[in-house]
């Protein structure tokens, strides 16, 4: 750690974080008015701070859960709508089919409706284990369900979204709508409806919801650097929340305030700038604030930007775990040096998901942390309870528990501090923190599993060629930069053209400057298709083989651009 980023981690203070904390816990920031509400708490205190903060106020499509009920042999059931579902406030009724192979256990990038399992479920209520997931949700609405129970875990019931649309849907976007009306209900609740669809029996759904459009605020900072640059890293994270919210994600609001503080007080010392940015959006928008953002500066990001962190969640009761951060190849070396700096702990690394507003994969940005602090594998036996996706473990996650008691001042503290290094470490580095030899072995790795998957069916040769080619550039690259035979400026140039090239490669299916739909991509999605030959038919397999074609063309053309973008620098 440099004297810079000690003296800058000694500023840290947690009178306005917690204070944050502390105004959060008595304000919801759920339907539009009220986070308006939370937008205002973060430019106040901000502004107490001297950081100056532009409000903007997008018009965002967003969906509230108002209420839901399931009835079923003459029982009413305590229900909520995940946000877009299908309103339906005078009911559909139907049959109950209950599928445990839709459910928990399934992968959340798996169709349920290609499975083969569905055949039974046209015009009949689903019931499912776990969250009302929108893979799930979508897969069941393809194969003609007229609605969707979700069992949950727990006592508790969690709200979600089942909308496979990112951000605010374009025209073409408004054919996945979900159509059919889904609802949540806690697990003793579901026992008696998986009970009752094992008997034949009968259920109806009502769900009412408020979807329209709703102008928000997105709160932004920007705190310029010294070097003469545009070039900047972004911190963002969700201000909006289920109720009250505080570990999801009001924690990580007072997280990015304090880094704000200490960052535009110390700005003299930053070499590139640092953008933060609070989102509208994330749970009733599906990441409406953050798409926004990215479409309306989306030549400033794509010029621009180093690099991106999301804060979701972090400084959480019992999450003293930095053992798995969710982080792209290319940034590991980063978060395991920072993550051992701060906590003293080893990290691994997790592919991100599509999630948490990793919205920048389209235009091609490298990104790093989703959550950071999580409870421990047995810490989380010891109090009972399941796998949630935030709150740093803490089943109040998406439910009216995620309270102030959620929220740990001495964890927040150690994030912050993770954080900060993380965001010095991007914009202080004379070249910025990204090893791509690691995504390049990432990729070998990927294209030799689909290979072996294909057997003969399919040649993968020519991406296996491609990568090590890549992968041959990349070595000699990375030796005259650490020989210093090249200056900072060309290898920060072509770190940030492999970013725009590689990242999509891994992350998309779509054209840049798009978003791809809210369900998760596998390595290399071009080829993925060649680990499912095996479940394709005689008559199928020739789509599918001209799609892995299609795709072998498309990932072979862009490993040749990004070993060109190397070779041209050596």
């Amino acid at each position: 750690m440099d004297t810079v980023t000690a003296d800058l981690r000694k500023a840290i203070s947690m009178d306005a974080p917690w204070a944050l904390v502390e105004a959060f816990a008595s304000q919801e920031r759920e339907k539009p008015e009220d986070a308006d509400r939370g937008a205002q708490l973060i430019a106040q205190a901000l502004e107490r701070h001297g950081v100056p903060v532009t409000m903007h106020r997008p018009t965002l499509w967003l969906s509230m859960p108002i209420d839901a009920s399931v009835t079923a042999g003459g029982v009413t059931f305590r229900a909520k709508p995940p946000a877009f579902c299908a309103s339906v406030p005078e009911g559909v009724e139907g049959a109950l089919v209950y599928l445990p192979q839709a459910s928990g256990g399934t992968p959340l990038d798996r169709n349920p409706a290609a499975s083969g399992a569905l055949d039974d479920v046209k015009g009949k209520i689903a019931v499912i284990e776990g969250f009302a997931l929108p893979n799930f949700v979508a897969g069941l609405e393809a194969a003609g369900a007229a609605g969707v129970i979700a069992v949950n875990p727990g006592e508790m019931i969690h709200w979600g979204t089942v909308s496979t649309i990112w951000g605010t849907p374009t025209p073409d976007d408004i054919a996945r709508f979900p159509r059919i009306p889904s609802a949540a209900v806690n697990r003793p609740d579901g026992e008696a409806l998986i009970a009752l669809a094992k008997e034949g029996g009968r259920a109806t759904i009502a769900t009412e919801l408020e979807t329209g459009w709703y102008p928000q605020y997105v709160p932004v900072v920007d705190i310029p650097g010294t070097d003469g640059t545009d070039d900047f890293v972004l911190l963002h994270g969700h201000y909006d929340s289920w109720r009250e919210g505080v570990g999801d994600n009001g924690t990580g609001n007072a997280c990015m305030l304090e880094i704000a503080r200490v960052l535009w007080e110390n700005r003299d010392h930053l070499r590139r700038g640092v953008r933060l940015a609070w989102w509208a959006g994330h749970s009733t928008g599906r990441y409406g604030g953050s798409a926004w953002f990215a479409d309306a500066f989306a030549l400033d990001l794509a010029d621009n930007c180093v690099a991106h962190m999301n804060c979701d969640s972090p400084g959480c009761r019992w999450a003293t775990d930095y053992s798995n951060i969710s982080c792209m190849s290319e940034t590991l070396p980063l978060v395991q040096e920072v993550v051992s700096e701060v906590t003293g702990q080893t990290a691994k690394r997790k592919r991100p998901q599509r999630n948490s507003d990793y919205t920048f994969n389209n235009i091609g940005i490298s990104a790093c942390f989703m959550a950071s602090s999580m409870m421990t594998d047995e810490k989380r036996a010891e109090v009972g309870y399941y796998v949630v996706g935030g709150c740093g473990g803490n089943i109040a996650w998406h439910t009216e528990a995620d309270t102030f008691e959620i929220a740990d001042r001495d964890v927040l503290e150690t994030d912050i501090n993770l954080y900060l290094e993380a965001v010095l470490r991007f914009a202080n580095d004379e070249i910025v923190p990204v090893d791509w030899r690691r995504t390049a072995a990432e990729f070998a790795e990927t294209v030799d599993g689909y290979a072996q998957a294909a057997g003969d069916r399919f040649d993968l040769a020519p991406a296996s060629e491609a990568v090590a080619a890549l992968s041959a550039a990349l070595s000699r690259f990375h030796d005259a930069a650490e020989s210093k035979a090249l200056p900072p400026a060309a290898i920060n140039g072509v770190n940030k053209a492999l970013a725009r090239i590689l990242v999509p490669l891994n992350y998309t299916r779509g054209p840049r400057f798009t978003h791809d739909p809210a369900l998760n991509v596998p390595p290399l999605p071009t080829i993925a298709e060649a680990a499912q030959l095996d479940g394709i038919g005689d008559d199928h397999m020739g789509f599918a083989l001209t799609q892995l074609l299609r795709g072998r063309n498309r990932l072979v053309a862009a490993l040749r651009e990004a070993t060109r973008v190397v070779e041209a620098a050596l």
